[in-house]
C-alpha cells in the first residue's frame, strides 16, 4: 500500500523540525563538513548530533563518507539549498507582517490614551 503524498511531505517536515537538524543543513549550504566542525559550530552533544545526521541521512538528504577516521557530511542535492532559502523567504515575509500589526497596535493604544 502506498502512502499519499501530502503524508509523505506530513514526514518529510517533521523530519527537518528540529532545529539541530535545521542548523546542520545551514551549515552544509557552503560544503562538505567533517562533524568535528559541525559539532564545533552546533555545540551539541556528540550522541545527539549523531543521531540527528543519522536521520538526515536515512532521509536521504545528507550523505557521508568517510576518510580514515573523519566522517564528511554534504548535502545530497541542491533542492535543500533551496528549500532552507524559501523558508527564509517565507519567515521574512510573516516577521515583516506581525511587525506591521504591533506597530498598529502601538499606534492604537498611543491614541487610546
Amino acid at each position: 500500500m502506498s502512502v499519499p503524498l501530502y503524508q509523505a511531505k506530513a514526514e518529510f517536515f517533521r523530519m527537518l523540525g528540529h532545529p539541530v537538524r535545521i542548523r546542520v543543513l545551514e551549515l552544509l549550504q557552503d560544503g562538505p563538513l567533517p562533524v568535528r566542525d559541525l559539532l564545533t559550530a552546533i555545540e551539541v552533544e556528540p550522541s545527539g548530533l549523531s543521531q540527528h545526521l543519522a536521520v538526515l541521512r536515512r532521509s536521504g538528504i545528507v550523505t557521508s563518507t568517510r576518510d580514515g577516521s573523519t566522517v564528511v557530511y554534504e548535502l545530497a542535492g541542491g533542492d535543500v539549498a533551496a528549500l532552507l532559502q524559501a523558508a527564509r523567504r517565507i519567515l521574512t515575509e510573516v516577521l515583516a507582517g506581525q511587525n506591521e500589526l504591533l506597530a498598529e497596535l502601538r499606534d492604537a493604544e498611543v491614541v487610546a490614551r
